[in-house]
């Protein structure tokens, strides 16, 4: 997401998203399915990302196109900051993120789900938003696709140097680009040398709590959210007593992200198990919504793991997302194998997508100021390999 000065930020209120802070004459879920479709649609003809779905909210002004779509859209953006704080790890510095309008329109979408509501050719919000991702990612999976790389690497203001392809020509579509592989040594492992530590299993924002019950305190609102739930299981089944209250760390990778994700333990791979569902956005303000269970509504894929030094049980569970196409497994394929923490597990194809890791109760002890941020609350800024803490 595109970031800003937080001394801007301060001008004008952050957003508490709702369905009437949309202008009355753009609320109806009809208009903005509609406005989505097109700027899917859009994406697939126009090389430019930041004028189709990456517009990024507070440049609505300078996009007429976007606000055609959703009229007053423009006026919302004027008013408010709509996006979410970030901290950066080690310096304490806090920037914003502005959100980019396809999850902002999402968010609308999401109070609308699972109602009767019928929108675009007389369906559900749910089909609305799982036809969307599939064209999405047919869009980006296209030869065609290429013309949009550039400019998706400015609108994030990418990197290249640590990318193990660094000539963006080299890439067949738009998607092989999104999950891009780095250089074998662009994300060292910290305290490699201690068996007991785990790592971060992404570049993302983070959020760690010691507990399923502080989660759900402090940042996961979801009234349905539950172990059982998270891994469709049946509450008295052994792998719902096995992660009874859990620790939990979410790992959410914004578009901008390198999207291949990675193991956090030493470890032996387990069985996958993919699990059916919705394609919600998991922004944070869909996460931190009471009336949303957006990590237990959205389809999943969770690979069991064992950890080497302890032999406990590790839950790894991939998340898709609103225009995620699919949740892809590598080495986490290979069941019986073993893995090293840094090592790649899977990726996900376009689109802003969460982990979740479950760790038994008693096995993890997380870094005190990830804990610390978690329970202001606010994400920390991390990449593959930083320290998450020690088992104990």
């Amino acid at each position: 997401m595109s970031s800003l000065d937080p001394s801007h930020v301060s001008q004008k209120p952050v957003e508490t998203i709702h369905p009437d802070n949309l202008p009355e004459e753009s609320r109806h879920p009809d208009v903005v399915a509609k406005a989505l479709h097109a700027l899917v649609e859009h994406s697939g003809k126009h090389e430019n990302v930041a004028a189709s779905i990456h517009a990024p909210m507070h440049r609505l002004l300078e996009m007429p196109y976007v606000s055609k779509l959703v009229p007053g859209i423009e006026q919302l953006a004027a008013e408010y900051h709509v996006g979410n704080y970030v901290e950066m790890r080690g310096t304490g510095e806090r920037f914003f993120e502005s959100m980019p309008v396809y999850p902002r329109l999402g968010m609308h979408l999401l109070f609308y789900g699972g109602a009767q509501v019928k929108v675009l050719h007389n369906q559900t919000v749910e089909t609305v938003l799982k036809d969307l991702s599939i064209r999405q990612g047919k869009i980006y999976d296209s030869p065609e696709s290429v013309k949009s790389i550039p400019s998706f690497i400015e609108t994030y203001h990418l990197q290249l140097d640590d990318l193990l392809e660094p000539d963006i020509t080299k890439y067949g579509t738009f998607n092989e680009f999104f999950s891009r592989r780095l250089k074998p040594d662009a994300r060292p492992v910290q305290n490699e040398d201690d068996p007991k530590n785990i790592c971060s299993a992404a570049d993302c924002r983070l959020t760690v709590y010691p507990t399923i019950d502080l989660a759900k305190e402090i940042w996961i609102k979801g009234a349905n959210f539950s172990i059982p739930s998270l891994l469709n299981v049946s509450p008295d089944s052994e792998l719902a007593q096995t992660f009874a209250d859990a620790s939990l760390v979410v790992f959410r990778l914004a578009p901008a992200d390198y999207h291949r994700f990675h193991s956090p333990i030493d470890g032996v791979v387990g069985e996958v198990v993919d699990i059916p569902g919705q394609y919600y956005t998991v922004n944070p303000q869909a996460v931190n919504e009471p009336g949303f269970d957006v990590f237990t509504a959205n389809k999943r894929s969770v690979l069991y793991m064992t950890h080497a030094g302890t032999g406990k049980p590790v839950a790894y569970v991939a998340i898709g997302a609103m225009l995620v196409g699919s949740i892809v497994w590598t080495n986490g394929a290979n069941k019986g194998s073993t893995v090293k923490r840094g090592d790649e597990l899977g990726h996900f194809a376009y689109g802003g997508s969460t982990i979740v890791a479950l760790f038994p109760k008693g096995l993890m002890e997380f870094d005190e100021d990830l804990v610390k941020n978690s329970q202001k609350p606010i994400e920390t800024l991390m990449k593959v390999g930083y320290s998450l803490g020690k088992t104990v």
